[in-house]
């Protein structure tokens, strides 16, 4: 059980660490909503869906 809450805590800190690094590059980072849904969250708390149309491998 320890090794589940160990991962779940890295990839919290991943995610904090994403943020920072896009706040301090100016860029956006990109993840999975609960409901399935891509998005582009800035660091200024704009979030925006993925469209297929803005994915250059569709």
């Amino acid at each position: 059980m320890n090794q589940i809450k160990d991962l779940q805590k890295l990839i919290k800190l991943t995610g904090d660490r994403a943020k920072l690094d896009a706040k301090a590059n100016e860029t956006y980072i990109v993840y999975k909503t609960e409901e399935g849904q891509i998005v582009k969250e800035y660091s200024d708390g704009h979030i925006i869906p993925v469209t297929e149309q803005d994915s250059p491998h569709v």
